[in-house]
């Protein structure tokens, strides 16, 4: 088994656990795994480069389908904005902290001396080679049903403003225009490295205005931003 090859062979049953597939060929998990900056400290010639560009195509087709059907009273142009919120490598970052890839990589020592296995372009670079290594270990159906349970959370929050998913940044400029001060968040982390959850409070004007919790640091805070911007909203509302 090519979990052999790592030390974190539990995050591995864990990771494999989280996507639902028990791969029938070890060695395309191993590949999806393995950083460029790796096969250039041990003499490999592939990386998972090619199974990233795999599957990216693959998951742009997932989402692209299921917006598609699912969303019907969406124009073409806000269709784009929410498969391109969904599919990008802030989102797909955060859907990789949360399945803990970062702590089965394969890196080069000074990619993983310099903080690679927290970077977003190598998270989100390998749950795009994680779904190509499925479409090809399982085929199209297998890939499809993974892809989509990895992203049908960030669709349904990002369907709700299509392009406009950043509540930190909405919720700081409700907080300014209203003279409230600018959004104090504080965080709270549990569980292992493999399996960390986050809990954000948001304070706006020296009070709790929102709560929210996510597999990475970002999500819990952009949850609790949009729990605090909806509570202001709807405190306005009840004062007219």
């Amino acid at each position: 088994m090519c979990m052999q090859r790592w030390a974190v062979s539990s995050s591995l049953t864990s990771l494999c656990e989280k996507l639902g597939h028990d791969f029938s060929d070890p060695a395309i998990l191993a590949l999806a795994l393995t950083h460029r900056s790796y096969c250039a400290e041990n003499d490999q010639k592939q990386s998972n480069e090619r199974l990233e560009f795999l599957g990216d195509s693959v998951l742009g087709l997932v989402v692209t389908n299921y917006i598609f059907n699912n969303y019907p009273q969406l124009p073409e142009g806000q269709l784009a904005k929410l498969r391109a919120s969904v599919v990008s490598t802030v989102s797909l970052a955060e859907i990789g902290a949360g399945l803990g890839v970062g702590e089965c990589l394969l890196l080069g020592k000074g990619e993983d001396q310099s903080g690679g296995r927290e970077k977003e372009s190598i998270l989100a670079d390998v749950v795009e080679a994680l779904i190509g290594a499925v479409y090809i270990d399982a085929g199209w159906e297998k890939a499809e049903v993974m892809a989509l349970a990895l992203t049908k959370s960030a669709i349904v929050t990002a369907a709700e403003e299509p392009g406009g998913r950043d509540y930190k940044t909405q919720l700081q400029e409700l907080a300014a225009k209203l003279n409230l001060g600018a959004p104090v968040y504080q965080l709270e982390g549990s569980g292992p490295d493999h399996d960390k959850r986050f809990v954000a409070a948001t304070f706006v004007d020296g009070a709790v205005k929102g709560r929210g919790e996510g597999t990475s640091k970002k999500r819990a805070e952009q949850v609790a931003a949009r729990s605090a911007y909806k509570n202001i909203l709807n405190s306005i509302v009840k004062e007219d």
